[in-house]
Parts: structure tokens; sequence; C-alpha cells
């Protein structure tokens, strides 16, 4: 019997692609502003964006034409696959090199670590037209995301889940304080956790999770309750950080 095994979804490549980033001194985060997986580096201008797909297709390369206007540093990652009816890596290098962005392929194991293989780098070739040449709005939308979420919550290559934002992350925190101290005015909201978003938070009630008991006044809705609990091993992160 092999010792490989094949990934079951999308999700199964996040960890080793996470690893191979962090490996290399990046912070990670997943499913950030719609990319797979986002690197970034206190020392480096540009994020790294990873796009993952279980095999290659059309779909993964447009996704990734998207991904160059945000960052000239994109790579694409799937399962690495040889034989009848399957893409030779020689081709979808040349065609990762003609696009300008990097590729990675990963074998995965039953009693070993996966394997990520570096078949070319986005900085392998000069010219990358569509790439932006400054960072932008998109850009500086994507690292904001980024660096306001508290932590790694989500799996890149994730679909049809819900996912933990730095919004979602800023709803919880609203509704922990309403918890514990019963209804509050947004002012009070805000000065507990430290906030300017806890007003439009609470007022805009985009989950469900309060209720405004008169004006200026708001509390936790038996959804709020709930929605705590689900996400308790978020709240457990923020509090040790």
């Amino acid at each position: 019997m092999t010792n490989e095994r094949a990934p079951s979804a999308e999700t199964d490549l996040y960890a080793p692609v996470k690893a191979w980033l962090e490996q290399q001194g990046y912070v990670v985060r997943s499913e950030v502003r719609g990319c797979d997986v986002v690197g970034i580096k206190l020392d480096e201008e540009w994020p790294v964006i990873v796009e993952l797909k279980r095999r290659f297709n059309l779909s993964l390369f447009l996704q990734t034409m998207d991904r160059l206007r945000i960052t000239p540093h994109v790579y694409v990652a799937a399962e690495r696959v040889e034989g009848r009816g399957a893409f030779s890596i020689a081709q979808i290098r040349r065609l990762c090199l003609q696009l300008g962005i990097g590729l990675l392929t990963i074998k995965l194991y039953r009693r070993k670590p996966a394997f990520v293989e570096v078949h070319c780098h986005p900085g392998d070739v000069s010219e990358r037209p569509s790439s932006p040449t400054k960072v932008g709005r998109r850009t500086n939308r994507l690292t904001s995301e980024f660096n306001q979420r508290s932590g790694d919550f989500n799996v890149g290559g994730s679909g049809g889940r819900k996912l933990v934002t730095a919004y979602r992350e800023k709803a919880l925190q609203c509704a922990l304080a309403l918890q514990q101290h019963g209804p509050q005015s947004p002012r009070q909201v805000r000065m507990k956790i430290g906030t300017e978003k806890a007003a439009t938070i609470l007022r805009d009630n985009v989950y469900g999770w309060f209720h405004r008991v008169q004006r200026g006044l708001y509390e936790l809705t038996p959804v709020g309750t709930a929605a705590l609990e689900e996400y308790n091993f978020v709240l457990r992160m923020q509090r040790s950080d």
C-alpha cells in the first residue's frame, strides 16, 4: 500500500502551505478578503497570497489574475498528480512563468508530513504587466483585514462556511460586553472593547445578535448568546493575547 494519500478537499492543502510560509518567517492567515492563504512579514512591503485547488484548472488561474491586482507575490498550489490525464508540471510551470506567478505542489502522506515543492517563484520573471507597481487601495484593504484579526481561525480553501473576519471578531467583543455588563449604550461598549466601530456594529446588527431596548441602549439577543458559545474558541484566543 502506498504511503501517499489524496486530499479530500482544498482545506487539506492549507496546513502544509501555512507551515511552508511560516518556516520563511511569515505570519499566516486564511480566507482574508477572499484569498485562500495570506502571509505577511513586517519588513516586506507586499503580502504573499497563495490560492489553493485540489487540481490545477482554469478557475485557479483566473483567481490568480485577480490576486495580481493586489500583490505581485502570488502562488498557485495544488496536489502533485502525475500520470495519464494530468497536466505535466513542466507545462504548468511554463504557464506560471508567463503569468508571473509562483508554483507549489503538495504531496500528502498517511504516516509522514506533507511535502511542499517549489517549482518557481513570482520573482523568477521580471515582466508582470498585470501586477501593481505600488501599494494601492486593494492591497491596503487586504493588509488592514489581516492585521485586525487576532488569530488564524479559518482554514484556507474553505467554501460555504461562516468565516471569522475582523468584523465578526469585533461583533463578538460587543456581544461579550453586553453579556457581562447587561444593557449598554454604544459609548459604554466602545469604552469597554476599545473600538470606534461599536456603535455601527450595534446599529447595523448584521448577525442578529443585538436588540435596541430604547434609543441609545442595546442588549444581547438569544442568537447573540448562542454565538458566544459557538465562537468561544475565538474569545479564548483574544483573552490569552
